[in-house]
């Protein structure tokens, strides 16, 4: 069975005061390659989407580890396209390049994929020093897992989109009505009873998917993802910059209006 792992990269460095420093997507690799799914008779194939002209600079550094694949304009929807156009996989994984899943999460996800269509999980978010931040229960791309079919279903990112392009998925997702399974760690709640006021994008995203999606508790404390946010990120950006802040309120905006609410 082959999974394809979509992975968007800008191939920079880990350290940005070193320039050829370590790569974000070559520890993102080093976590694909530890998956333990690997010894149960699965095969990962990562594809890296990049941006035009930046194919031959990663093939050198990268190698056999990933196939390449460029997009023809600048975007990370672009990118992310590009590379799933090129995919061969039974199931479809994606995982940003400056995140890093726990060694068992595709086992984890593909066990739940037996019963369900599309698998995320929350996540846990850090500095680039290490430094632990919070739980983010938003289900980002790099947390997503799903059967190919359902990849082919709900189509491409849209390139209309530049800050939530994930969130339209989400909501082009829910329309197939695709059964969904979310991963909280080992002593979250589950219920919305449960939940209360505690985590309240866990309630959102409970109430947005309503009956087509479980909560699961997995067997860690921590969650199976992390998540690194630094000063580069697109939510940072959007945060300090007005301008970029008004581009994602615009995005906002016309998700209400074609979805009804901001899709989880």
């Amino acid at each position: 069975m082959l999974i394809s792992v979509v992975l968007p990269s800008r191939l920079a460095p880990i350290d940005a005061s070193a320039t050829e420093g370590r790569w974000f997507v070559e520890r993102a690799l080093d976590c694909i390659e530890r998956q333990t799914v690997l010894g149960d008779g699965h095969r990962i194939e990562a594809v890296i989407g990049v941006d035009r002209g930046q194919g031959s600079r990663a093939v050198a550094r990268l190698g056999a580890r990933a196939r390449v694949v460029e997009a023809a304009t600048a975007g990370q929807a672009q990118a992310l396209n590009a590379a799933a156009s090129a995919i061969q996989g039974d199931f479809v994984a994606f995982l940003e390049d400056d995140d890093w899943w726990d060694d068992d999460y595709l086992a984890f996800a593909l066990q739940a994929l037996q019963q369900v269509d599309f698998v995320s999980s929350t996540q846990l978010e850090r500095t680039p020093d290490g430094t632990i931040l919070r739980i983010f229960d938003y289900p980002t791309p790099s947390s997503w897992v799903m059967r190919r079919a359902v990849w082919d279903a709900v189509g491409g990112f849209d390139p209309d989109y530049r800050w939530h392009l994930d969130s339209d998925w989400l909501g082009r997702l829910r329309e197939q009505g695709a059964r969904r399974l979310h991963f909280v760690e080992a002593t979250a709640p589950i219920t919305l009873n449960e939940i209360g006021e505690s985590r309240l994008q866990l309630a959102y995203l409970v109430r947005f998917a309503r009956d087509k999606l479980q909560l699961a508790r997995h067997t860690r404390f921590l969650p199976l993802v992390t998540r690194t946010v630094h000063p580069g990120s697109g939510m940072a950006r959007i945060r300090t910059d007005p301008q970029l802040r008004d581009e994602s309120q615009r995005e906002y905006a016309r998700l209400q209006q074609r979805f009804g609410a901001l899709p989880y």
